[in-house]
C-alpha cells in the first residue's frame, strides 16, 4: 500500500522531563533546549501542561517559536473541563486566548479531552460532550474515554454527529477499561499508548506515579501497525502519541513505531 509520509505522525505526550536527559536528551541538555531537540526527532507533540494550568499566550508563543514550520500541536484540555466539568466559560475564553499563537502559526491541530474512568456512558455525560463541542468550536476535539461503557456501537455515530474524534487507546487489560479499538469518527485518526503496567495502574489513585512506567516491545508495537494502517485508509491524517513517559520510554517507543510504520506502510 502506498501512503504519503504526512498521513501519519508519531510523537509523545509532553516533552519536558528531567529523566529524559540521558536516555533521550543528550547529557547536559538544559530545560530550555529540550523542545528544539525533540522537534528534530518528531513532528508533533501533545501539550499536556495545559491540563494542570491555563498558560498565557506568551508562554505558548515561545513554545511555537522553538518549533519549525509544519510542526503540529494537540493541546490537552484543562482538568476543570474534563474531570471537574465545571462549565467555566471564563476558563474557556482564557484557553482560546492562550492557544492563539499556535493557531495563528497554523500549528494548532486540535484539543485532547481525556475523561476519567468515572465518566461513564450516561445521558448526562453524552449531553456534556455535546456542550463541549459548542464551547470549543474553533478546532478539532479528540475524546479519550477510560470506562468500557463507551466502547458501544451507538457511540461511534454519536461522535461522528458531533464531529468528535474517537481516541484509540492502549492500556492494561483490566476490568472495565477500554479495549484497544481503533475507529475513525472524523477525518483524523488518533491513537494514545499509555503502557500496560497493570500492577501500578491503580496504585496511588488515577494518575499514580508509576502508572505509565512501561516500555513496549517491538512485538507489542507491531500489534498496532494494522490498526494504524486502517485508520490511514479511512482518514486524511493519523496521530500516534506515546504517554509512557518514564525515563525516556515514550520517545524510544515513538521512534521504534516510526521505524515500523516506515517499513510496513
Amino acid at each position: 500500500m502506498s501512503t504519503s509520509p504526512a498521513a501519519v505522525r508519531v510523537g509523545t505526550s509532553g516533552y519536558s522531563f528531567k529523566d529524559w536527559v540521558g536516555p533521550f536528551y543528550p547529557p547536559g541538555t538544559r530545560p530550555e533546549q529540550q523542545l528544539e531537540h525533540y522537534a528534530r526527532q518528531f513532528d508533533c507533540l501533545e501539550l499536556n501542561v495545559t491540563y494542570y494550568r491555563v498558560p498565557d499566550a506568551k508562554l505558548l508563543a515561545g513554545i511555537e517559536r522553538r518549533t519549525p514550520p509544519g510542526f503540529d500541536f494537540v493541546v490537552k484540555l484543562h482538568g476543570d473541563v474534563t474531570h471537574k466539568r465545571t462549565g467555566d466559560r471564563d476558563l474557556d475564553r482564557a484557553f482560546h486566548e492562550a492557544v492563539k499563537p499556535l493557531a495563528d502559526a497554523g500549528k494548532m491541530k486540535g484539543y485532547l479531552a481525556q475523561f476519567p474512568y468515572s465518566f461513564h456512558n450516561r445521558q448526562e455525560n453524552r449531553a456534556y460532550l455535546a456542550g463541549l463541542r459548542e464551547r470549543y468550536p474553533q478546532a478539532p476535539i479528540f475524546v479519550e474515554f477510560r470506562h468500557a461503557s463507551w466502547a458501544a456501537e451507538p457511540v461511534f455515530p454519536f461522535l461522528r454527529q458531533l464531529q468528535l474524534g474517537w481516541v484509540a487507546v492502549d492500556e492494561p487489560e483490566l476490568p472495565n477499561l477500554i479495549a484497544p479499538i481503533a475507529r475513525a469518527t472524523t477525518d483524523v485518526g488518533y491513537v494514545r499508548l499509555h503502557g500496560r503496567n497493570a500492577a501500578a495502574w491503580y496504585a496511588g489513585g488515577e494518575g499514580g506515579s508509576d502508572r505509565y512506567d512501561y516500555l513496549y516491545s517491538d512485538k507489542e508495537l507491531g500489534e498496532w501497525v494494522d490498526k494504524i494502517r486502517r485508520l490511514i485508509e479511512e482518514t486524511r491524517q493519523v496521530y500516534v502519541f506515546f504517554n509512557n513517559c518514564h525515563a525516556g520510554q515514550a520517545p524510544a517507543n515513538a521512534q521504534a513505531m516510526k521505524d515500523l510504520l516506515q517499513q510496513l506502510l
